[in-house]
């Protein structure tokens, strides 16, 4: 082969090397934000163009976030509409490893539960407000696994622990349905969060509990005092659980009152005191009678 010819099918060679990279160059270049907006037009902000970049909980959080902003500004139309968004990214969006299926499941029924209470002919902003919030935390959840908003939950139940333990103290079963349903309420906000976060076994420990506390107050047969503080601690041992709280931490046990003696008990400290006092200075006596001086 001539040298020339040799020559002109390496200089090709080389060009289509160099043409090669410039592509990549470009695709890389093209992947960048800035890049991507302006790729997609000008019409289009540069929030809406990264989000295809986020992972599907990110978007999902986000998308929750607003949707809970427009309830509490109560904007219907816009709720409405987010509350499509979020099925459908719940749908295209892939949560392996996030969470259990007992997860994603829980995540599923309150996204049906806030698509059918907007749906709904009449308007309750409280029950919206109250499907948005849990959808809001459960979004949270599942995007913030280590440190969700959940956990601020931890006070307020601690609180309804201690209104069930002193209703449990004076035997008052009304005081003890009241302080239960509050936390019931409270833990049904929560719940499908706590079932993203926390393992299968935990979560059906503290139902299992609430459920049987619920109960106490309209049972046939009169449950002792006893009985009603050792019920209270095993709900104290679940919330702990739960809350992935320490064994050392406060407990929630009120102290106990101070114990009163009455007249007789003061009378009984003041002689035992007397008689006390009385063998002591015998004894300082015959103690100095001893070291006197011969």
């Amino acid at each position: 082969m001539p040298r020339r010819i040799r020559y002109v099918l390496a200089g090709l060679l080389l060009i289509g090397l160099l043409g090669g990279l410039g592509l990549d160059c470009v695709k890389a270049a093209a992947r960048l934000p800035g890049a991507r907006a302006a790729a997609v037009g000008p019409d289009v902000q540069p929030e809406t163009a990264t989000w295809a970049g986020r992972s599907g909980a990110e978007q999902l959080e986000e998308a929750a976030e607003a949707l809970y902003t427009y309830v509490l500004k109560g904007d219907v139309s816009k709720a409405r509409e987010k509350s499509e968004e979020i099925s459908r990214l719940f749908v295209a969006s892939s949560f392996e490893g996030l969470a259990s299926v007992e997860g994603i499941h829980a995540l599923a029924e309150v996204i049906m539960d806030v698509k059918a209470t907007f749906a709904a002919a009449e308007i309750s902003p409280e029950r919206w407000e109250a499907a948005a919030a849990r959808l809001r935390l459960a979004a949270n959840s599942l995007n913030q696994p280590h440190q969700p908003m959940w956990l601020q939950y931890y006070k307020v139940i601690r609180e309804d622990l201690n209104d069930m333990e002193r209703s449990a103290g004076a035997g008052d079963l009304a005081g003890w349905k009241t302080s239960v349903t509050r936390l019931q309420s409270r833990y049904d906000n929560i719940r499908p969060a706590v079932v993203i976060s926390r393992p299968p076994e935990t979560v059906n420990q503290l139902d299992s509990w609430l459920s049987y506390a619920a109960e106490i107050p309209s049972s046939t047969q009169p449950v002792p005092r006893a009985r009603l503080l050792e019920i209270i601690s095993y709900g104290q041992e679940a919330v702990r659980v739960v809350f992935g709280k320490e064994r050392n931490e406060p407990a929630l046990s009120l102290p106990l009152p101070p114990q009163r003696y009455g007249i007789w008990g003061f009378l009984g400290g003041a002689f035992i005191a007397a008689a006390l006092g009385y063998a002591a200075y015998r004894k300082y006596r015959g103690d100095k009678e001893d070291w006197k001086a011969v």
